[in-house]
């Protein structure tokens, strides 16, 4: 889609609004809104200005003005508004010198793809994530000096079993969620709404599915793509889920564990790297992988505890990466067994499926950091030949305690992430991917939240210590 087509079908379309949408550092759709007569083909190539001073993570008030440029390969009909609205993603940049904005996360990632071709190692990295989430009925929350609470409710949560009223039971037990049919699975029509509609605006979709928490919780797996195409569908997609969601009067969550007790929401990450139309993972060693492979887990595994703070960046994704529970935490690789943190899946022995797949990350993600510091990792392992050692094909979680404590977690909180990125943060520097800049302010904000947490009373200390 070129400028002029863009303009083009606005026109065909009576289209009545152009809504810019760009990321923040967090990873949430900032955008704003103009009418369609004021967009014109300079537009594509000089951008909008805005005040940047407001987002989050970017820049102080003092040097706030920023540009937007659209990228016309983003376009879509968006299916949520009242009236006729082209949506298109934008790249960020400085207004004076015309470069890339450094916190821009979508920058990043094309820092990223452009890096790789620049090693001469490979030319396309390909991403395929599995998203998860919970859709809710309701929920409420709130906080203050004397108070704190949340509660979330569904209709087919477990704890609804005994409610009085109309009840028709049949609800999904803690950890049963895995696959039941309706009327146990009560959201059959709305994830499938949500897939129809991801596959009209152009996202690829392999499967959907109930996951394994009672609640509500929720699986949509798209296909995989380039690094940043991939990381487009995924900013879309949660739009998409949300709005379907709030449509059937329902609330979509992608925080990573809102429930105690039961599975919380990871983000499996498949990821290959092509050279010239070939893949480079497939070789004759272990798993049918090739050396590229090998050590391209190498260096995911050594460099595991600092991707934490960027791909499980918030307090709540620790309350999942918890040893001995649903999700993997140990750097470990196996082929098949989902309790090391790399796994290689083995459902097709063609050599362009393979793949290897970093079970760590979850959905609160930035999609674009996430993707981007996971690829710079497995670079480094490739350039450094680093082996990831002996596979392991025991099931991780049932290890007696004299083989466990041999083997390595990532950090268990997220104040020990961001203390691993700043030990270990060389690797993301190459090509100017990420910049020490980048990567203070990350830390700055990372450690105010995990204090934010820290510092508050918890309402579970009230049941525990109130009569000491």
């Amino acid at each position: 889609m070129t400028p002029k087509a863009i303009i083009a079908q606005a026109r065909d379309k009576e289209i009545k609004i152009i809504d810019l949408k760009f990321t923040d550092l967090l990873g949430t759709w900032q955008h704003f809104a103009i009418p369609t007569n004021e967009l014109t083909e300079a537009v594509f190539e000089d951008g909008l200005g805005f005040d940047g001073s407001s987002i989050r993570g970017w820049k102080s008030i003092e040097a706030s003005d920023m540009l937007v440029i659209p990228d016309p390969k983003t376009a879509f009909i968006d299916p949520f508004t009242r009236y006729p609205t082209l949506s298109i993603t934008c790249d960020v940049e400085e207004p004076l010198t015309r470069e890339p904005y450094g916190r821009d996360p979508r920058g990043v990632a094309k820092k990223a793809e452009a890096y790789l071709k620049s090693t001469g190692l490979g030319d396309t990295a390909y991403f395929g994530p599995e998203a998860e989430f919970f859709i809710f009925d309701q929920v409420r929350y709130d906080n203050g000096a004397n108070f704190s609470f949340f509660h979330v409710d569904s209709e087919e949560g477990i704890w609804n079993s005994g409610k009085e009223g109309p009840n028709l039971g049949g609800k999904i037990r803690h950890k049963e969620g895995y696959f039941p049919v309706s009327p146990a699975d009560s959201q059959v029509d709305i994830r499938n709404e949500m897939i129809l509609t991801m596959m009209e605006l152009g996202i690829e979709i392999e499967r959907e599915h109930h996951e394994v928490a009672t609640g509500g919780q929720a699986e949509i797996d798209i296909r995989y793509d380039t690094l940043l195409r991939t990381s487009d569908k995924m900013q879309l997609y949660k739009y998409i889920v949300k709005n379907v969601a709030k449509k059937h009067g329902k609330t979509a969550t992608f925080m990573p564990k809102p429930l105690y007790g039961d599975n919380g929401s990871g983000m499996h990450t498949h990821v290959s790297v092509w050279k010239e139309g070939k893949p480079l993972f497939h070789g004759d060693g272990y798993a049918g992988l090739s050396d590229f492979a090998l050590y391209f887990i190498g260096g995911i595994l050594k460099h595991a505890p600092a991707l934490c703070a960027i791909t499980n960046p918030i307090n709540n994704s620790y309350k999942r990466l918890v040893p001995g529970y649903e999700a993997p935490v140990n750097l470990a690789y196996s082929a098949r067994n989902r309790s090391a943190i790399c796994r290689i899946p083995t459902y097709s022995p063609s050599p362009k499926s393979k793949r290897v797949e970093f079970r760590c990350p979850d959905p609160a993600a930035n999609p674009y950091l996430a993707n981007a510091a996971i690829l710079l990792a497995g670079i480094d392992g490739v350039q450094n030949k680093i082996h990831p050692g002996d596979p392991m094909d025991k099931n991780l979680y049932d290890l007696p305690p004299e083989e466990a404590k041999h083997i390595k977690t990532v950090p268990e909180s997220l104040k020990g992430s961001i203390e691993a990125l700043l030990a270990d943060h060389q690797f993301l520097l190459k090509g100017d991917v990420f910049s020490r800049e980048f990567i203070r302010n990350w830390a700055d904000m990372k450690l105010a939240e995990y204090d934010k947490v820290r510092l508050r009373v918890h309402p579970i200390e009230y049941f525990m210590y109130y009569d000491v």
